[in-house]
């Protein structure tokens, strides 16, 4: 009598990276007819969301940051508010506040914008340091408390913040609390010559209703984020990328040129993001390369150059570069 083979794991069920595929070709190919290029943006963009992290975008006005974000949520299916951060915004702008039913003596909470699913705060440090940090426990803890009653966060709960490289009057430099809350710091550089030109044509084309009505974006099915989600979790890692991405957390904080190395937090979201970088590449394992393509969008925005070296023309992507060119890696 003949044995019948024996099943591979993976036979008769769906590839280890299904949704999470899926997703990333939905996502490219319904955000690429809203916004010309900034595939890095975009992509950085999502992995903000695959890891459940928040996200602080910075470029120049114009070139589709706000665009970006709320074609993000129309995509996913999620919630969206925006906050424009003004000098007189208050806490209570934001989180909302209790309020006296009229005609009676009883106190009802009136819900502020970030009760919701995607939270874009453009140009968040044009707030004072008061509202800025009211949004410390909704990053972190995803609940807000007012009158001493705890108020979860959806599940979804995600921030979004923008900022104006040059434009510093009038603005407050975020603390590095609030700082080291951003999973990333994502880039938006003014687009290609050839994106540019393809923007224009698309708006001469459209209807003047906008581009992101213009382009009808198709959602993703419901539950397709969720087991995206689950899967960039359960992408594998090697003992010794262990070893590789504590190694380069910890040689920032002694770094020549750095005042402020990385924080243990910041070691955590370089794992969350390689995660997410080894998906985008297809694999359910994490490389070396995924580990240095994570450190520059995690870590630029939480280390702090020397004065001297600020002089010398160094910036935190250099300094990072220097640091990931030091350390030894892993031989798998």
């Amino acid at each position: 009598m003949t044995q019948e083979p024996t099943p591979s794991p993976n036979q008769n069920q769906n590839p280890p990276l299904h949704a999470t595929s899926q997703l990333i070709a939905h996502a490219r190919a319904e955000l690429g007819q809203v916004i010309s290029g900034q595939s890095t943006a975009i992509e950085e963009v999502l992995i903000a969301v695959l890891c459940q992290g928040h996200a602080l975008l910075e470029g120049v006005p114009g070139i589709a940051k706000t665009l970006m974000v709320k074609a993000l949520g129309r995509l996913l299916g999620l919630g969206f508010q925006r906050v424009q951060a003004t000098p007189d915004l208050m806490p209570a702008d934001i989180l909302g506040t209790t309020i006296l039913r009229p005609g009676s003596d009883a106190f009802v909470f009136h819900a502020g914008p970030v009760f919701t699913d995607l939270l874009l705060v453009d140009e968040i440090n044009r707030m004072p340091p008061r509202t800025q940090a009211a949004l410390l426990e909704c990053m972190e803890e995803r609940q807000v408390t007012i009158d001493g009653a705890r108020r979860p966060l959806p599940a979804w709960f995600t921030v979004f913040a923008t900022q104006n490289p040059v434009d510093f009057e009038g603005t407050y430099p975020l603390p590095e609390a609030q700082l080291d809350r951003f999973l990333m710091k994502i880039r938006v550089a003014y687009p290609s010559e050839a994106d540019e030109l393809q923007m224009m044509r698309r708006h001469h084309a459209g209807t003047g209703a906008g581009p992101l009505e213009d382009a009808a974006i198709t959602p993703i099915p419901a539950g397709m984020l969720a087991a995206a989600r689950a899967e960039v979790r359960a992408i594998r890692i090697e003992p010794e990328l262990y070893g590789y991405m504590l190694a380069l957390a910890r040689r920032t904080r002694e770094w020549p040129t750095l005042l402020l190395g990385a924080s243990p937090r910041a070691a955590l979201s370089i794992m969350r993001v390689a995660q997410a970088a080894a998906a985008f590449d297809g694999r359910d394992y994490l490389v070396p390369d995924d580990v240095k393509r994570a450190v520059q969008p995690v870590l630029r925005h939480r280390v702090i150059l020397k004065p001297e070296a600020e002089l010398e023309g160094f910036d935190a992507d250099r300094a990072l570069a220097d640091v990931v060119a030091t350390v030894p890696v892993p031989r798998q």
